[in-house]
């Protein structure tokens, strides 16, 4: 299995502290914590796309250039393109891009993005939210397969016959799918043969496993090699050295995000209950020792199968020493186990 990290890059206040970051110094952060996921030798690091304040990063292949000249073996992806509002012509070209400059290890995740303040920052209508993200997902696709692209678009431009340059140095750019639970998206993304990554951060992962299931049918079902499936899981995680220090550091910055988005879409806050409840063995919330996130990620791994995991850490305003601590702790003592328990188990299928 692959392990790795993604970020959001938040910019925010620290509710107990009341410490904050300058959009520079947090980007300076984020590079320090690439630099050292890639030096304790996990797999991927990704970075979101966002168009609000309280997030760094709107151009996550600009910060992915960077990230590649200041690495050696991270594969390097966004979390996601927010693919609905952006041009797919440019999203093929900068990541092709990232590509030249990390020598091959560049990937695309494509979702349709879970804030809407893109759409009227670049001109587009929210009534057409799944069809622009269906169609420029295609027109994606078939830009990464082709030497010259022809595309009749609807709610996209038409091209006769050019060239998309410049092509990777991969043959063809890995393009993962976002998805947060919607079956139309689980099954575009298998119908297409494109890997899926499966967000989950609230409730019980259990829920999410029809997911799984779904895509690996559809999968199949349109004929692709089943050896060749990818599944990332995506989760919320922190570690420390021990569970209740994890858990009394990472409580105030996530309840803070957590309840500032709730207020914004009618949820009910979050209180410490409700997060102890969550950081259970089969809670959504993977925070604790080593040995407990370890546990955990095996857990969803026998629910899944995924191929993949993805650790969302540096949420709110999470101090950046703890952040390191924690990337030093996922890369150094939760890796080596699941490897090996995950490498075992996919040697006794065979």
């Amino acid at each position: 299995m692959e392990l790795g990290i993604y970020t959001f890059a938040d910019i925010a206040t620290h509710p107990i502290t009341q410490q904050t970051i300058t959009p520079h110094q947090r980007m300076l952060n984020m590079l320090e914590e690439i630099e050292l996921a890639d030096q304790v030798g996990l797999d991927v690091f990704a970075i979101g796309e966002h168009h609000r304040p309280e997030y760094l990063v709107s151009a996550p292949a600009v910060v992915l250039g960077a990230a590649a000249v200041k690495t050696k073996h991270l594969k390097l992806s966004s979390a996601v393109t927010v693919l609905s509002s952006d041009d797919p012509v440019r999203v093929y070209q900068q990541f092709a891009t990232v590509d030249l400059l990390s020598g091959g290890r560049a990937e695309i995740m494509a979702g349709r993005g879970s804030f809407i303040e893109s759409f009227p920052l670049f001109g587009y209508d929210l009534k057409d939210y799944d069809q622009l993200f269906s169609e420029k997902l295609a027109m994606l696709v078939q830009i990464n397969e082709s030497e010259k692209v022809t595309w009749k678009g609807k709610l996209t431009q038409s091209i006769n016959k050019l060239g998309v340059y410049p092509h990777p140095l991969q043959s063809k750019l890995p393009i993962w799918v976002g998805v947060g639970g919607t079956p139309e998206s689980v099954i575009r993304a298998a119908e297409y043969g494109l890997p899926m990554a499966l967000a989950i951060i609230g409730g019980s992962p259990a829920r999410f496993a029809p997911f799984a299931d779904l895509y690996r049918r559809a999968y199949q079902k349109a004929g692709h090699d089943m050896n060749q499936l990818q599944l990332g899981i995506n989760s919320h995680v922190y570690i420390d050295d021990t569970s209740q220090k994890a858990r009394d550091e990472f409580y105030p910055p996530y309840a803070g995000v957590m309840n500032h988005i709730g207020k914004e879409r009618g949820w009910q806050g979050m209180s410490r209950q409700d997060f102890d409840n969550s950081t259970g063995p089969q809670g959504a919330l993977l925070v604790g020792s080593p040995q407990e996130v370890t546990d955990k990620i095996l857990y969803e791994y026998e629910l899944f199968g995924n191929t993949r995991f993805l650790a969302q850490m540096s949420l709110g305003a999470m101090p950046h020493d703890k952040i390191l601590h924690a990337i030093e702790l996922l890369g150094t003592r939760v890796a080596p186990e699941v490897r090996k328990y995950t490498e075992a188990k996919e040697n006794l299928k065979k």
